[in-house]
């Protein structure tokens, strides 16, 4: 008998109140003055008759797998039928949203500063609610996945470390329709750190993914949307934008909007959709870290050489590097005295990590925690039995530092300062993938 499938979504706002911090850029405490567009958690809920998932969606920089734990123990008391594993938590990684996961840089280590747990706690909460309203609400549906294409030619994104280096320009599209041909909900997965926005915004934003989301409500007024990160730990708009500013962010959520839109009118829609989840646990490798003395010496020679860049009046992108450079000197002093003192909040509440596999008919969704290189994304898709498979990452939890490539540590720089893991973690994660991918074939 042939999969008949049943879909429901609910979307509800969680922007944080005044004075709440944003996060994203250290050194630069940012209290928030006012929401200038609003952040929201959204769901998916789809079921076959025998499996049920749900994909949730934050508008916040990261949530930890503690957290993301609670919420899925919370909906499965509530009696919804849906197996803890089977829910997907991602967060859209926006830099002028709330933080849902410790941090280890020096400015955290040095001021105390924690999470704001009440802000938290009504993240956790709503994430519960709209999965519970989601699977109420579900109705008989149809559904279509498909990609299309948005990236530097468009002047939209890409490489943060090579502007002509490896990006993922794919716009994957998740489209819900009910039996009327009524749009219920989009998910749109773009891969880009959303930092059009920088240290000078003190506004509650969701960048640009808030802007493909206008874009689709005003098109499809009534439709839930959905935002999912793709792996772009090295992906960024630093070489591609005219300036760091709200405009510049609409300009290229309505860019990525516009090309979801076009996705849509040529997607083919069914109900005969199997589901399948499939999981598994892991411990990253973690790097060795050097020693005190030449931590200390290579922060205070990373911080020389950025003032001497910023007070020459040298380009703002040299400049913004060698902060950069500096930045992820000093994560790894920040990193090594925390873990002589055994204060490892970021390690301990993401451990282990978990790699995910959502199958939507002959589709394949792979969920990953914390921020990912783009190479890896794309030797997952490469390696994949499935022509349709496409990478979330910051799923189910974050990760201590960024997952970057064995050639991005032989050169160096701030992602690889400001991580606890190593080439090999990522190396890790893929074939744990690959494996997971083969086995739903």
């Amino acid at each position: 008998m042939s999969a008949k499938l049943r879909a429901g979504s609910s979307s509800r706002e969680i922007s944080p109140r005044k004075g709440v911090s944003l996060a994203g850029y250290p050194h630069h405490p940012r209290p928030n003055k006012g929401v200038h567009d609003p952040l929201y958690a959204s769901c998916l809920y789809l079921s076959d008759g025998q499996t049920q998932l749900a994909i949730v969606t934050l508008d916040i920089i990261g949530l930890s797998k503690t957290y993301v734990q609670i919420i899925r123990e919370r909906v499965c008391m509530a009696s919804s039928g849906i197996p803890e594993k089977n829910i997907m938590i991602s967060c859209s990684h926006s830099h002028s949203a709330p933080r849902g996961s410790h941090n280890m840089t020096m400015d955290v280590f040095e001021t105390g500063t924690a999470l704001d747990e009440a802000y938290v706690a009504m993240v956790i909460e709503t994430a519960v609610d709209i999965v519970a309203e989601a699977a109420a609400g579900a109705v008989p549906a149809e559904l279509g996945i498909e990609k299309g294409f948005c990236g530097r030619e468009q002047g939209v994104g890409g490489n943060r470390r090579d502007p002509l280096g490896p990006a993922d320009p794919e716009v994957w599209m998740i489209g819900v329709k009910d039996l009327n041909d009524k749009l219920l909900a989009m998910l749109v997965k773009y891969t880009l750190h959303p930092t059009f926005l920088h240290s000078d915004n003190f506004l509650v934003s969701a960048d640009y993914p808030g802007y493909i989301r206008k874009y689709i409500n005003e098109k499809f007024p009534g439709a839930t949307f959905l935002f999912a990160q793709g792996t772009s730990g090295n992906q960024s708009p630093r070489y591609f934008r005219s300036g760091k500013t709200f405009a510049e962010a609409e300009r290229v959520g309505t860019a990525i909007g516009k090309e979801a839109e076009q996705i849509l009118k040529r997607m083919s829609f069914t109900s005969d959709i199997p589901l399948l989840v499939e999981s598994q646990e892991i411990n990253l490798d973690l790097r060795n870290f050097p020693k005190k003395e030449f931590a200390e010496a290579s922060v205070e020679e990373t911080r020389k050489a950025w003032h001497l860049l910023r007070d020459s009046g040298a380009p703002e992108s040299d400049v913004w590097n060698a902060e950069l450079l500096f930045l992820g000197a000093e994560d790894t002093l920040s990193m090594l005295m925390l873990y002589e003192k055994g204060e490892l909040s970021a390690l301990n509440e993401n451990s282990p990590m978990e790699v995910q596999i959502l199958c939507i008919g002959d589709t394949r969704i792979v969920g990953l925690p914390g921020e990912i290189f783009v190479e890896y994304g794309l030797t997952i898709q490469y390696r994949s039995p499935f022509p349709k498979t496409f990478v979330i990452e910051l799923a189910n939890g974050s990760l201590p530092g960024y997952v970057a490539t064995e050639q991005a540590y032989a050169v160096g720089g701030y992602e690889t300062g400001a991580s606890m893991l190593t080439g090999k973690s990522g190396l890790q994660l893929v074939e744990t993938a690959v494996e997971l991918l083969f086995k739903t074939r």
